[in-house]
């Protein structure tokens, strides 16, 4: 069988695989025990990255005319390739996260969302949070406002009941003094026939005046 029949099948299933891809990291696996590219293969697996190792040569025939052509400057030496079409920073995250334990990992470069990136770029990359880290921050977000104002509402709810109990006792107040005042106003009002007394007692004295005048007359 011809070399190019061998290659076509590979080529292909490395195009079906990019195919609508997020992102590809290309990585040296050179070095690696196979209790840790076992344990990369899983933790790639769990976060939905299809990772293989491919010749370079398959590589490049696969990516030519695509936006991953660009990762061709990366293909040299032992390859493997990690895709992801539902997380773009899936493959960066994870590669980076495993390389901590096993510097022996070296990551070449890849292309996210389009933009073709060196290693130090993918590092980069790697630094940005899963998707449903972005979310769960998100929405932890839009839930603190509204847990605010249920905390700022029970506060209310709290000092409105006390209030309510407090208002009878200030009501009542002005009832109490009520009697006080009213001696004052009856006081006063006992005190005005006494002024009016003098006037009434006058006048019986003009009334004399008014008996003795004929006696004068008579005496004249």
């Amino acid at each position: 069988m011809a070399k190019v029949e061998l290659k076509a099948p590979i080529v292909a299933e490395i195009a079906e695989n990019i195919k609508d891809a997020d992102s590809i990291v290309v990585v040296d696996y050179r070095g690696l025990t196979v209790e840790q590219d076992t344990r990369l293969r899983r933790n790639l697996r769990e976060a939905g990255v299809t990772y293989k190792v491919y010749k370079n040569t398959f590589i490049n025939f696969a990516i030519k005319g695509t936006e991953f052509e660009g990762i061709s400057e990366y293909l040299e030496g032992p390859t493997a390739i990690a895709i992801s079409k539902d997380d773009a920073t899936a493959p960066a995250r994870v590669i980076a996260k495993f390389a901590k334990e096993a510097p022996i990992l070296e990551i070449k470069g890849g292309v996210v969302e389009g933009t073709v990136y060196d290693a130090k770029g993918i590092a980069q990359i790697a630094a940005i949070p899963s998707r449903d880290e972005l979310i769960s921050k998100l929405l932890g977000s839009l839930q603190s406002p509204i847990t605010n104002f249920a905390r700022v509402m029970n506060q209310l709810a709290e000092k409105g009941g006390a209030g309510a109990c407090e208002a009878p006792a200030k009501e009542e107040a002005p009832a109490e003094e009520a009697p006080a005042e009213a001696p004052v106003e009856e006081a006063k009002a006992e005190e005005a026939p006494a002024a009016e007394a003098p006037a009434a007692e006058e006048a019986p004295a003009e009334e004399a005046k008014a008996e003795e005048a004929p006696a004068e007359e008579k005496a004249e």
